[in-house]
């Protein structure tokens, strides 16, 4: 992990540039894709260190200028996936209190100087991964929108889950502010890509986030379904799953068709943006193997 000066050092090195507004796959080799920073799972929080910093100098690192931004590696971790399984269910309970208050309390004027750390680095936060589930209370919900907004974020991506959605709705129109939901519910069942893009419906910012190999894990053509519904479609996870329920795979060794849907997007000029979603197990550290996915992206859209 890199310390704030070693960090400012790699950016006046020349591994940041200036931040671009255009869409991607139409800017050449260093602007195509950019990275959703959940890949770099393996930036644990140490104690008295800014965690912030560690993902910046990641995406630094991997010289790409935008990012979709995963919201618990900026939120304090009173709740954590891991580490506390032998936690009480009061304790969880006590801690997601504290997560929600944190959530309502913590000032607009802290994301924005988040989001300035980022564009001083080169790097835009295109898309703020945001996810409420059932256990959001409607202020948390709205909560997301305001830190989104002051991050510098074009787009919130959360889940497209009917109930989720259109609890979401409501917010998305006051704030006018794109909404990308994900289509998890695809990978486990076809039929579910209708119902997500039906939940469009509920409000006139809704768009799609399509994981294509979750798509492809579930049998469903991410080329002909992007020629279907480009126009709701804001942004790509990109990752590489075999059919039929498959598992995660290196770049290239699994059936996603990652090329042509890169080389459709940028032929067709569609406004999407697309992101590396590390999420196979590669033998190398998460910054290295994300690096490989990008060149991967990069030989296929040069």
């Amino acid at each position: 992990m890199y310390n704030r000066r070693e960090l400012v050092t790699l950016t006046l090195a020349g591994l940041a540039a200036p931040i671009f507004n255009a869409y991607v796959f139409t800017r050449g080799r260093d602007t195509a894709v950019g990275v959703q920073t959940r890949s770099f799972r393996d930036l644990h929080r140490l104690s008295g260190a800014d965690p912030i910093d560690g993902v910046i100098a990641a995406l630094v690192s991997c010289r790409v200028h935008h990012c979709e931004l995963f919201a618990p590696q900026i939120e304090p971790q009173f709740v954590m996936s891991h580490g506390h399984h032998g936690m009480s269910s009061m304790a969880r309970q006590m801690m997601r209190r504290e997560l929600r208050k944190w959530r309502l309390r913590a000032p607009e004027s802290q994301f924005r100087a988040i989001g300035q750390r980022f564009e001083m680095a080169g790097i835009a936060i295109a898309a703020f991964d945001y996810s409420p589930d059932a256990s959001f209370s409607d202020e948390e919900i709205d909560a997301g929108f305001v830190m989104a907004k002051a991050l510098g974020a074009e787009i919130l991506t959360a889940s497209a889950a009917p109930d989720i959605a259109a609890r979401i709705a409501p917010f998305a129109d006051r704030h006018r502010m794109v909404v990308a939901l994900r289509g998890d519910a695809a990978a486990a069942d076809p039929n579910a890509v209708g119902s997500v893009a039906s939940a469009l419906r509920l409000s006139k910012w809704f768009r799609l986030s399509l994981d294509i190999g979750d798509l492809t894990a579930a049998n469903v053509d991410p080329i002909a379904f992007l020629r279907g519904q480009y126009r709701n479609v804001a942004t790509l996870r990109l990752k590489d799953r075999r059919r039929n329920h498959g598992e995660n795979r290196p770049w290239g060794q699994g059936d996603t068709p990652i090329r042509d849907v890169l080389r459709l997007v940028r032929d067709e000029n569609w406004p999407i943006r697309g992101f590396v979603d590390y999420a196979y197990e590669g033998p190398a550290a998460p910054v290295d193997e994300v690096k490989k996915c990008l060149a991967y992206a990069a030989e296929a859209t040069t």
